[in-house]
């Protein structure tokens, strides 16, 4: 995916990439694509953050309902709400992303990118809690936190998974712990995942997650909930609270979508070894070989990594290794 420049569009201000860089501490960005049922109530809990030093940058995917002209009315009200003009057609939810990611960066001196989707609603301290997770690391560093499942009128479901304690490369391999509407990155890692190419199908969460870990960056898990994700008939992604109904519904879907997407991860990192510590090619030369062989040299790898490459919990683990295995 190339780089497209820049050029902001609304009714406040324009700037292209000679203009010089705004200060801002963080940038929200959100890709929206048909949301006018939901977004004003996401809009305004941006407002309401407690941490004040944000701007928005937003780019729609091709709506066909009222969303481009609810954001064009925030933003005539909303100095801080700016919109990126990059490539015009429906890119889909991963592309539009980090399109909006890419084109974002040249304008910001300095500061951290959270990700946003367009139909929930953040809680006050989503913001403030992010930049202090996020505080003092040098190197590359990915927040991410739990949220509140909620219907599409916004009546509690439940709280989504434990994040677990496993946070490392390739541990990231086997689960995605990082889901996008919660994640914030600082500007190492943006700029490290805006140099990147995200494998074909990939979800951008999981790539920054992946990424970040396998350039021996830091990912900070904040067990609290921050935001309300509403579970409707238009999630691109939804959640199961519980973990039989997670564990249900991976059965039914069986091993060949996430070992394709496994496949997928394992040679994009390996055409990007420049971005990965030593370790991590290690480890993808050797998960890469054995997905090639069979099911012995497949056992053996598993072993020789079983205490770094392994989900949440053991039902999950013996899940994944199964589907290793046999996939």
């Amino acid at each position: 995916m190339g780089q497209h420049p820049a050029r902001l569009a609304s009714d406040r201000s324009d700037a292209s990439p000679s203009d010089p860089p705004e200060r801002t501490r963080v940038a929200i960005l959100l890709s929206t694509y048909n949301g006018a049922a939901y977004l004003p109530a996401q809009l305004r809990s941006f407002q309401d953050q407690t941490h004040r030093d944000w701007v928005l940058y937003w780019r729609d995917d091709g709506s066909a309902d009222a969303t481009v002209a609810q954001l064009d009315a925030f933003a005539a009200a909303e100095p801080r709400c700016r919109r990126l003009q990059g490539p015009p057609g429906h890119l889909g939810a991963t592309a539009s992303f980090l399109t909006l990611l890419r084109d974002a960066l040249p304008l910001l001196a300095d500061g951290m990118v959270a990700f946003a989707d367009q139909d929930d609603v953040w809680l006050p301290d989503k913001l403030a809690r992010g930049g202090a997770g996020l505080a003092g690391d040098p190197g590359p560093a990915l927040y991410c936190a739990r949220q509140t499942l909620v219907d599409a009128g916004l009546r509690r479901l439940g709280a989504s998974p434990a994040l677990g304690r496993e946070h490392r490369f390739p541990a990231a391999l086997a689960r995605n712990v990082a889901v996008g509407c919660t994640v914030l990155l600082n500007r190492p890692a943006a700029r490290l995942v805006a140099a990147s190419t995200a494998p074909p199908g990939a979800f951008h969460d999981w790539w920054c997650y992946v990424l970040v870990t396998a350039a021996g960056g830091a990912c900070h898990c904040d067990p609290a909930e921050v935001m309300l994700y509403r579970q409707h008939g238009g999630n691109a992604v939804g959640a199961a609270a519980a973990a039989p109904r997670r564990a249900l519904a991976a059965g039914r879907r069986g091993p060949g979508a996430f070992m394709d997407q496994l496949r997928a991860m394992l040679d994009a990192l390996a055409a990007q070894p420049e971005a990965l510590t030593g370790t991590a090619r290690a480890d993808v030369a050797r998960l890469r070989s054995a997905l090639t062989t069979g099911m012995l040299a497949r056992a053996r790898v598993l072993w020789a990594l079983r205490a770094r490459l392994r989900r949440t919990n053991l039902a999950e683990t013996v899940l994944f290794r199964l589907w290793f295995l046999i996939g």
